[in-house]
């Protein structure tokens, strides 16, 4: 089985629940902060590919700095949505976790009981 890698944020609650099911589950996992080491245009693209969603579907459209910014995400390429996500790493929905060629959003928090019993 390969390993897991779950892409978050400390101080999020949510990110903190998802880590909390893996480590229950004895499931060996990698952990990105993905604020102190920022993920590549490439490598945000392969996420959401893996997730089979759509750039603007990873937006977190309640968070502060995608209100302070005001950009309307219709209006926008995927390839920019996906750079301001790079630029302004809390617009991203979190936690992602990452196994093989599957990733999903975290949340709610019985996704992440559902990805680990995945084979």
């Amino acid at each position: 089985m390969d390993e897991i890698t779950i892409y978050e944020k400390p101080t999020c609650s949510k990110c903190r629940v998802a880590i909390q099911i893996v480590d229950e589950h004895g499931v060996p996992y990698r952990d990105v902060r993905y604020h102190d080491e920022p993920l590549s245009k490439k490598k945000l693209a392969e996420l959401i590919r893996k997730i089979g969603i759509a750039p603007r579907e990873l937006l977190r459209k309640e968070d502060p700095v995608y209100k302070k910014l005001q950009f309307k995400p219709d209006e926008l390429t995927d390839a920019k949505i996906i750079e301001l996500m790079i630029e302004y790493p809390d617009l991203m929905q979190r936690p992602i976790l990452e196994r093989g060629e599957r990733a999903i959003v975290g949340r709610p928090s019985a996704r992440v009981l559902e990805f680990l019993k995945e084979k």
